[in-house]
């Protein structure tokens, strides 16, 4: 009887193990999404690692994201509270709009809010009007940021993102914008707000009530925002973060759909996403201070130094990734040598992609020993004597 409860336990044992490791091997091994939208990109917003992407190099239309970038220059060269005053340009641009009128005057914080939440065209036009002086020189503006972020292959020809000759960016591009703007925090809490009045308190201007058309923000966990967008030309587009498990992603899709199939970039962000979180986890691949290797000191008063990593280096990685470090540091030098200075570097690669060139420094101090130094202290020493 005793023989046949644990023959029993051990098929119950079994029965679990075989239900629950195919379970973890699916966990692990995660296909790569395939997706509806023309191109897109899952980007690593703290080390730039592209985690999944399809032609995100392609140059493509991308509609109201055109407005992430209208909002961070605002921001940047703007103050909050600037009193904004509507042109005529302004309350004629097309729908999607707010409807302010010729000669109102807003602050430019409301107006931000109505950007970023309601996608007001005519908002951006009075944004930009206001801050570049005529919406050629904000998106001059505009464009010259893009250059300094890194995004290189990004114009831009209109502040709202509407269908213009020249007007344009990349997959890749929009995700280093993002990254970008998300370290202004103003930026974080304005497109991750759910709902708001303007204005917010007093005010002699008509009050809007705008809700945040980025149904991503309830729809999945970890969100942080960021901006959705369509045009004729762009198709359904939308730029998404979400931070999980000490990782904050960014994902893009431009050309997701067309109408009236305006639910398929959630379909596809989702997809993307739910590929980083399962797929890869953050790991330190190199420590601070972390032993790099040994040099040999020449006239020293030790014969040898050990070197170590400057800075820390981490990286989401996938199971199977193979890392591989390089180390270019001389075989010796001549003393004296101080603790902290660079003598050469250390190179990470990730299946033999070069992902980090982090500098190698001496982790003590080697003095110098020869008859002269040795000469030199010895007098010190004396002198000091003497005074004392």
């Amino acid at each position: 009887m005793k023989k046949k409860k644990q023959i029993q336990l051990w098929m119950v044992l079994f029965f679990f193990c075989t239900m629950i490791n195919p379970l973890r091997a699916e966990e692990k091994n995660v296909s790569p999404p395939s997706v509806e939208a023309r191109a897109g990109i899952l980007l690593d917003m703290e080390s730039g690692r592209v985690l999944w992407e399809k032609n995100s190099h392609e140059k493509r239309a991308m509609a109201s994201t055109t407005k992430i970038m209208t909002c961070i220059v605002a921001l940047e060269k703007g103050n909050l509270k600037d009193e904004v005053k509507v042109s005529a340009r302004a309350a004629a641009a097309p729908r999607v709009k707010l409807y302010i009128k010729p000669g109102e005057i807003y602050p430019l914080e409301d107006l931000l809010y109505a950007l970023m939440l309601q996608s007001s065209n005519d908002v951006a036009v009075a944004i930009a009007e206001h801050i570049g002086g005529s919406v050629e020189e904000f998106c001059n503006m505009m464009t010259q940021k893009a250059k300094e972020i890194g995004a290189y292959n990004t114009v831009y020809k209109t502040p709202n993102g509407l269908d213009a000759e020249g007007h344009y960016s990349t997959a890749y591009d929009l995700a280093l914008i993002t990254a970008y703007a998300i370290q202004n925090p103003t930026f974080v809490e304005i497109t991750n707000t759910h709902q708001i009045t303007i204005p917010k308190s007093g005010g002699s201007y008509r009050s809007f009530h705008l809700s945040n058309t980025n149904r991503f923000l309830t729809e999945y966990e970890g969100a942080t925002g960021v901006k959705t967008g369509f045009t004729g030309q762009a198709g359904y587009c939308f730029v998404g973060a979400a931070k999980r498990e000490k990782m904050h992603l960014i994902s893009v899709v431009l050309g997701s759909g067309w109408y009236p199939n305006k639910n398929q970039k959630w379909v596809d962000t989702k997809a993307i996403m739910n590929y980083g979180f399962r797929s890869f986890k953050p790991q330190e691949i190199i420590r601070k201070g972390q032993r790099a290797g040994i040099v040999q000191v020449l006239h020293g008063t030790l014969e040898k130094v050990e070197v170590g990593y400057a800075e820390k280096f981490s990286l989401p990685l996938k199971e199977d990734d193979k890392i591989r470090t390089q180390v270019d540091i001389p075989i010796s030098l001549e003393a004296p040598i101080t603790k902290g200075t660079v003598l050469g570097y250390g190179e990470v690669f990730i299946n033999e992609e070069k992902y980090a060139r982090i500098p190698l420094q001496a982790l003590y101090t080697v003095e110098r020993h020869d008859f002269f130094t040795s000469l030199q202290k010895i007098i010190n020493h004396w002198m000091q004597f003497i005074h004392e």
